[in-house]
């Protein structure tokens, strides 16, 4: 770990944000100690040399609260697009916690991505903010412990997570699942994507959104290989004589695959999308 001053904190998101319905992303670190193998901010483009290296921006929280005041128009702030916000390191630091706080006190909604039960450390917080709207996702690739295991080495179990969301719903916290990416040949059996659809229902989801595929470019894609070999041994022949050179690498069975959740989602009546933040609109009165 080492510590950072950063220039800038909060980053406007492309529009429409068809995935999470952003306004602004927000990366109070750098770097990620759940080092996912198929994360791609590994990626050359990010230019993060050493993904295990974490920075933390020790003026986050004072850029935030400038940067929030100086906005005009109101939108979604999401945090964990190149990190876990909820990494082992926020436990201690608690940027994340703070910036929750000052995102209360500024009235910003706010959409939440991680795949740690470490969120439960504000659920104070967040249950103030989902009076504006607060949601949070939970990342599940696999439903299995032991498969979870071996490609989110850093994480908490699938299983801790389901469990962190039951406690979010109860307290009145929108949550639900992002099931992506559904990894070839690991993940993508209709098995795994029902289960968790129906883990994530009994867990009181309110949506789950999928992504029957993944990512595989220049750096990253040396170093998922790396780890298929050490945990997956053959799964790298496989890969390499199905995709190539491919950056998107979609599932060999992506239609069954959307089939049978689509079914699932339906019988569980779970939305396919996140629900997005609505601001208030407040009608003038007439003069008579």
């Amino acid at each position: 770990m080492r510590e950072i001053r950063a220039k800038t904190l909060l980053s406007r998101v492309p529009q429409p944000d068809q995935w999470f319905g952003l306004m602004y992303n927000m990366n109070l670190y750098r770097g990620c100690q759940h080092q996912c193998i198929y994360c791609d901010s590994r990626s050359e483009c990010y230019r993060i040399d050493d993904f295990t290296d974490i920075q933390v921006k020790t003026n986050a929280i004072e850029l935030l609260r400038r940067e929030l005041a100086s906005k005009r128009v109101k939108g979604t702030v999401g945090t964990g697009s190149m990190h876990d916000p909820y990494m082992p390191l926020e436990e201690k630091v608690g940027l994340t916690g703070r910036a929750l706080a000052v995102l209360g006190e500024f009235r910003f909604p706010v959409h939440v991505l991680t795949k740690s039960d470490l969120v439960l450390r504000d659920l104070d917080a967040l249950t103030r903010l989902a009076r504006v709207h607060a949601t949070v996702s939970f990342t599940v690739t696999s439903a299995d412990d032991e498969t979870a295991a071996k490609t989110e080495p850093g994480a908490p179990p699938p299983s801790s997570r389901f469990r962190a969301m039951r406690q979010l719903a109860d307290a009145g916290v929108l949550t639900g699942v992002t099931m992506m990416p559904i990894l070839p040949f690991i993940g993508d059996s209709v098995e795994n994507v029902v289960d968790i659809v129906e883990r994530a229902s009994d867990a009181g989801a309110s949506y789950v959104v999928p992504w029957f595929g993944m990512s595989l470019r220049d750096r990253q894609r040396a170093y998922y290989y790396e780890k298929l070999d050490g945990s997956f041994p053959g799964l790298r022949e496989r890969y390499e004589r199905r995709f190539g050179d491919q950056y998107y690498c979609s599932a060999l069975n992506a239609r069954e695959l959307d089939r049978a959740f689509t079914d699932a989602c339906a019988k569980r009546g779970i939305a396919t999308s996140i629900p997005r933040y609505e601001p208030m609109r407040v009608e003038q009165s007439s003069l008579f």
